[in-house]
């Protein structure tokens, strides 16, 4: 295999891999930028991936099986919110409760029944998939990869440009005086988890009915976290998030590509990398940039 190959090969692994992470990236942004810490979003994924892939089987249509999946995670956002905002409960306590409970179910409910494999098609954009090394990883893929043309900007639209956007950044930077100007901050936080949850229930669909095709135990093996990490990688600015998650996605894309090209390396390292990347680059970034100042601080005085 030439070089210009191995490249290609890596780089469309690469987006393959990061196209999870950004879309669940860009609910985790937005959901932040409220001050809302979400650490749920790996049930979100984990959870969609599962009733993505039942629901395909049973269907027979992957697409259908996307939109179960977006909807299981609008609804893991529902609880989420609910039990930290209306019940008071510790955020941080809520989301690995939730991610530990979607990890147990999943990995039991697997063994009670065997899924049909099915995935969703490959739409390729001719003229563009001939562009040498970029061409097939960008422009032949499976379709859902596009609506990332759309979520993107609209995201940033919607936190930079909207009243609604103000609004949640308002109450991400000083909930007391969003209160005093009458934006209802945990009702806002809540909304925040909404866009989340389905984001990140699009990004755990993707994965099983888009890339694998199929659910396997612990399918996203942390990819929510890092999804986390790639948020303060970027500095809480959405171009940098997805840039943070295009580089944890090549990291996985080399580790498994790395042993196929003949590069011998110790396989838990291998396993480890894209983790321990996060790691150093949170290391790395966090400090040289401020968070939402109320990010993770529960708002107990204003209206539910």
């Amino acid at each position: 295999m030439s070089v210009l190959d191995s490249t290609s090969t890596i780089l469309a692994s690469g987006v393959r891999l990061t196209v999870p992470l950004a879309f669940a990236a860009c609910g985790e942004y937005l959901a932040q930028r409220a001050g809302a810490m979400n650490i749920s979003v790996e049930a979100m994924m984990l959870g969609a991936a599962f009733t993505s892939v039942a629901t395909a089987s049973a269907t027979g249509s992957a697409t259908t099986g996307l939109v179960v999946g977006v909807l299981t995670g609008l609804v893991i956002g529902f609880v989420h919110g609910n039990l930290a905002h209306r019940a008071q409960i510790n955020t941080f306590v809520v989301g690995l409760v939730l991610s530990a409970l979607a990890l147990g179910l999943t990995s039991y409910l697997i063994t009670t029944k065997q899924f049909a494999s099915h995935q969703v098609g490959t739409l390729s954009i001719p003229l563009l998939r001939d562009i040498p090394l970029i061409g097939e990883p960008l422009f032949s893929v499976r379709w859902p990869v596009y609506l990332l043309i759309l979520l993107v900007p609209l995201t940033w639209w919607l936190v930079q440009r909207s009243r609604w956007g103000l609004e949640l950044r308002a109450v991400g930077e000083n909930p007391q005086a969003a209160d005093l100007a009458g934006i209802k901050v945990n009702a806002r936080r809540r909304q925040a988890l909404l866009w989340c949850g389905a984001l990140a229930g699009l990004g755990g669909a993707y994965l099983a009915v888009g890339e694998v095709g199929s659910f396997n135990q612990n399918m996203t093996a942390g990819r929510g976290y890092l999804v986390i990490a790639a948020v303060i990688f970027g500095a809480w600015r959405l171009g940098r998030t997805l840039l943070g998650c295009l580089v944890f996605g090549l990291a996985d894309a080399m580790r498994l590509a790395l042993p196929a090209l003949g590069v011998t390396l110790n396989p838990q390292l291998l396993v480890a990398a894209p983790y321990l990347l996060a790691l150093l680059a949170m290391l790395l970034f966090a400090s040289q940039h401020r968070e939402p100042a109320a990010l993770g601080r529960p708002f107990l005085r204003g209206s539910t």
